[in-house]
């Protein structure tokens, strides 16, 4: 089975990730290298631009601060570029090898596409002003087409020099085509309290998007309703979508991913699903002792998130994907 090995780190290093990280060994050194010698530069034309600036006129005034700051930023930032490319380079051939042992393929950039728009328009994400994406994972997965990448939002909030980036979510949207056909369009949610977004402080009847209204579905699972919420333009197709035989494995994976919140909506024959986890998939980094930690912790997310997605899919009726449970309990 696709995947087998992304629960096995030790397969996975020893199946050529090992040899490769080795070989990184002189990139990092120059990095490092590279980095101090453009702190040590920045140093020294700073010093005297700065002395000139504080015993100036401008010395009187808050711009020196400003320029002080500015310039000091500057530096590191510069600096620490070639620590970031590094970084990057490790991140990405991990994840690349992680990706192989799905079947899958990894870039680090990611253009998001209609499964976004979706999220936005069903409130899987929330508002917000400016958004970043990284660690695009896509391709076959149990033979269903799979995408899966991170997602940055902030919100601008405050004004004039109170003004600030706040971050309204972080972690993975993905998108994974259904095991069977359906025609509805049904979104399932956190429960209550956790609906702070829509502006709902408990369960309602109905909810609209772009004047496109989902009723509630009651559901027989006894945690069910305690837990999420589900809204659907069609009960019957729903409830076979949103089966209670997998709610337990939805509930056990998020439990130990420590997901803050789980959304999924189910339409045009696919299932989009957004998790509010955290940052995910940084299994770059200059020490190399540590780089089977990363490794393995890189692994465990990313076979939690297809676990997940694998979860609350179905090839046939009746049938549920489940992943290897072991990946759960490894978390």
């Amino acid at each position: 089975m696709a995947g087998s090995l992304g629960s096995d780190i030790n397969a996975l290093m020893q199946g050529g990730l090992e040899d490769w990280l080795a070989g990184q060994a002189e990139m990092r050194e120059g990095a490092k290298k590279q980095a101090m010698n453009r702190w040590v530069w920045g140093a020294v034309i700073l010093m005297p631009v700065l002395a000139f600036v504080w015993f100036s006129p401008l010395g009187q005034t808050s711009i020196a601060a400003i320029l002080t700051v500015a310039g000091i930023a500057g530096a590191g930032w510069w600096g620490h570029r070639p620590i970031a490319a590094a970084k990057q380079a490790i991140k990405i051939g991990i994840n690349s090898a992680i990706a192989a042992s799905w079947g899958l393929a990894y870039s680090h950039e990611v253009t998001p596409g209609g499964e976004f728009d979706a999220a936005r328009t069903y409130g899987l994400v929330p508002s917000f002003d400016r958004s970043a994406f990284e660690d695009y994972w896509h391709g076959p997965l149990e033979g269903h087409d799979f995408a899966l990448y991170e997602c940055h939002l902030e919100e601008r909030r405050g004004s004039g020099k109170n003004q600030r980036w706040v971050t309204v979510f972080r972690g993975p949207v993905i998108r994974m085509a259904f095991g069977r056909p359906f025609h509805s369009t049904t979104l399932l949610e956190r429960a209550g309290k956790h609906r702070k977004w829509l502006g709902l402080g408990s369960a309602s009847d109905h909810v609209s998007f772009d004047s496109h209204r989902l009723d509630r579905v009651d559901q027989v699972h006894p945690a069910f309703g305690d837990t999420f919420a589900l809204y659907s333009d069609d009960q019957v197709e729903a409830r076979v979508l949103v089966h209670p035989s997998y709610v337990e494995h939805l509930l056990r994976v998020e439990s130990a991913f420590e997901a803050r919140e789980l959304r999924a909506l189910f339409t045009g024959g696919e299932v989009i699903i957004a998790i509010e986890a955290g940052d995910l998939f940084e299994s770059g980094g200059m020490d190399a002792s540590a780089d089977h930690e990363n490794a393995a912790r890189a692994a465990r997310q990313f076979g939690a998130m297809a676990g997940l997605a694998l979860a609350i899919n179905q090839n046939e009726r009746g049938r549920v994907l489940k992943p290897d449970p072991q990946r759960a309990e490894d978390l």
